[in-house]
């Protein structure tokens, strides 16, 4: 199987590998996995709490070289967008970018469901203060 350029480059050459902190509440983790071809994707975006704008992405992946630069493409893409931008991103976007080949597209789908999951896990860290003004609503009625 050929892998574009673009894949070759981002798999030996990936862009912002790493973590950030888990308990930052600016911070998001999606952890996706496919056990029929045991790949492993761990994605996490900072997003500035004055703006709503992703300021890093970062990610780890134990996988092909598919998944790798699937996974090093969406940190790129990720950083300046809007929460609701980020969402926009597809698995197509990643499959039409890498010119992945269709033994792969599950790559790019593994990146957009950890986007998706890293935002969810996000949005999950900036309702604390409702949760709990919740029940002293309800123990002064």
């Amino acid at each position: 199987m050929a892998y574009s350029d673009k894949v070759i480059d981002h798999y030996e050459n990936p862009r912002n590998v790493g973590s950030l902190p888990k308990d930052d509440v600016n911070v998001g983790t999606g952890l996706v996995g496919a056990p029929e071809c045991g790949d492993v994707m761990k994605l996490q975006v900072k997003v500035n709490p004055a703006t709503g704008i992703i300021d890093d992405a970062k990610f780890k992946t134990f996988g092909c070289g598919s998944a790798i630069a699937s996974s090093s493409l969406a940190t790129e893409w990720l950083k300046g967008k809007t929460v609701d931008e980020a969402l926009a991103i597809k698995n197509t976007d990643i499959v039409s970018e890498l010119s992945l080949p269709p033994v792969k597209i599950h790559c790019s789908v593994l990146a957009e469901d950890a986007i998706k999951a890293a935002i969810t896990d996000w949005k999950s860290h900036q309702t604390p203060a409702a949760a709990t003004e919740e029940p002293k609503k309800a123990q002064e009625s």
